[in-house]
């Protein structure tokens, strides 16, 4: 019956998947920073601000049209395989499609006839002199981005309900790419008319980024028609087929507190994005140095931060399904494996990111940024938030997982709420000025994982290896950040060059983080499994007795 049949279209078990699709997630954030250097290069600390204005209400109405549908596509589609009841499986596909079409393309007309109208709740500067209202080429180029995603996210869902994560980390990257090289182009092309213009040139590779990741889902739907029909041959047949009108309302139920909860992570953006108007100004800080400061937070600390979040990101997308799987088959020791699994990994890669990016935030805004260079403390006091966020992200997912859609939405509330106070003291300080937004990020992310956290335990009884998670992670980085900055100054002192030193000092510090974990006995089998020669490893590991 089902425990035993693969159902997997493309093979591989959910610690692979996850690895697939952070690899994926890895790259598409590589590609990320290397189109971004020229992009910053070209339009500036200025342009920046400008893109992040557009990009950060975009986002919104992304999140509000279409966040939650993979989650909750996915989810369905895993319970109905695991119970092998596949014409339900094959029915929410094409509710979904419709639900998905319909809620895409009504935010996507609304984001572009309300510009304006958005730009005005978010400045005190009044409408004459709205120093947002140059983002407004961003919303109307990025408006049809909107329904291409929502078509995206229902492909997207499907195949990660079958717990492949191959063509969503394959569109990802090819989506990435285009992306990266349209972005740049068209930039490059408009910014002789200003800088705004500039700066939508930029958001401009996103819908042609899009565009061609949905081709490469729609072939993938294609070719894997025989395997589906192959699977589906073997239909139970004995269950109820489910209606339109109950797979919309399980869809929406499980899709809305997702939805929910992103979008209140997200409104922090705007709380960010009215705050950093209104208190600097309140600080005495002028417009134009309000929107570079501005563009620093989002196009560096943001870009810089969020790069290993995109592995908690991968792992959550893949433990959703695969946990979803597990309940529908009552396999609760197998849950609670997987519970461990995707925390530990998940802190394993994301405390020494943050280590480093304390360490050496500043070089690293140098070697990147070598004309605009300038936010090295934004890196430096907003490297802890990965950790956090993180934690928030992973933790979200196995809620999600496990059927607790509105706990993290009630959760992602209360962070944002005690966001707000903290931005608007902090913020109005001129000494701390930025950072103080980023410190409000920080607080609300440990809030959300906090109370996450509590729910987690509350809810499975699973008991988490506090020691494994954070401890051994944690002083394995403690000592990384300090080799790096030695590494870096060391070799700085022979070789005065910033880039050589420090390339350098990170590949110098990932070696002493292994070695330290290693020495700590921090890695367990599975987790090496995940990476290349990983099975070599654990053999030398075992006879080292480190294992």
């Amino acid at each position: 019956m089902g425990n035993n049949k693969d159902n997997n279209l493309l093979g591989g078990s959910f610690v692979k998947m996850a690895a697939i699709l952070a690899v994926a997630g890895l790259i598409v954030r590589f590609i990320g920073f290397l189109y971004r250097l020229p992009l910053t290069n070209m339009i500036g600390d200025e342009g920046n601000g400008i893109y992040a204005a557009g990009y950060n209400i975009y986002n919104f109405f992304l999140i509000m049209s279409s966040a939650g549908l993979p989650v909750a596509i996915s989810r369905m589609i895993a319970e109905k395989i695991a119970l092998e009841e596949y014409s339900n499986a094959r029915k929410i596909f094409r509710v979904s499609m419709l639900v998905a079409g319909g809620l895409s393309l009504a935010f996507a007309i609304i984001m572009a006839a309300g510009t304006y109208t958005f730009y005005d709740y978010c400045t005190i500067t009044g409408k004459t002199d709205n120093l947002w209202y140059p983002s407004v080429w961003c919303l109307y180029t990025l408006s049809p981005t909107i329904f291409i995603v929502g078509i995206m996210a229902v492909y997207r869902g499907y195949f990660q309900g079958f717990q492949t994560t191959i063509p969503t980390a394959l569109s990802q990257i090819v989506e990435q790419v285009f992306n990266a090289v349209f972005s740049v182009y068209l930039a490059w092309v408009l910014m002789k008319y200003g800088v705004e213009f500039g700066a939508a040139g930029g958001t401009a590779g996103t819908g042609i980024g899009a565009l061609s990741g949905l081709v490469v889902l729609i072939i993938f739907y294609i070719i894997t028609r025989q395997k589906r029909k192959a699977i589906f041959a073997d239909d139970k047949k004995d269950y109820k087929i489910e209606g339109s009108r109950e797979i919309t309302f399980n869809l929406l139920k499980i899709a809305i507190p997702i939805i929910t909860g992103t979008a209140i992570f997200s409104m922090t953006n705007f709380v960010d994005m009215f705050m950093v108007n209104s208190r600097l100004a309140a600080a005495g800080f002028n417009h134009d140095t309000v929107v570079k400061l501005y563009g620093q937070l989002n196009g560096k600390y943001v870009t810089l931060s969020t790069m290993p979040v995109s592995i908690s990101t991968a792992i959550a997308t893949a433990v959703i399904p695969s946990i979803a799987a597990s309940i529908a088959r009552k396999e609760h020791s197998l849950v609670q494996s997987k519970v461990d699994t995707a925390l530990r990994v998940t802190m394993m890669i994301s405390i020494p990111a943050a280590g480093g990016l304390g360490a050496l935030g500043s070089q690293i805004l140098a070697m990147l940024f070598p004309k605009y260079s300038e936010g090295g403390s934004l890196i430096t006091v907003g490297s802890i938030s990965v950790i956090f966020l993180a934690l928030s992200q992973i933790s979200t997912g196995v809620l999600q997982g496990i059927g607790k859609v509105k706990t993290p939405a009630f959760n992602a509330f209360w962070g944002a709420i005690i966001k707000i106070p903290v931005n608007y003291v902090l913020i109005a300080i001129p000494s701390i000025n930025i950072i103080g937004a980023i410190i409000g990020t920080t607080v609300c992310y440990i809030v959300c994982s906090i109370l996450n956290f509590r729910a987690l335990v509350k809810t499975t009884g699973v008991k988490p290896d506090y020691v494994g998670m954070l401890v051994k992670p944690g002083i394995s980085a403690i000592v990384m950040g300090i080799g790096a900055i030695g590494g870096y100054y060391g070799i700085y002192s022979l070789i005065p060059s910033n880039t050589f030193a420090t390339i350098i000092a990170i590949i110098f510090a990932m070696f002493v983080y292994f070695v330290v974990m290693v020495i700590v006995k921090g890695f367990k089998r599975e987790d090496l499994q995940m990476i290349p020669a990983g099975t070599k490893l654990v053999s030398v590991l075992e006879k080292l007795n480190r294992i």
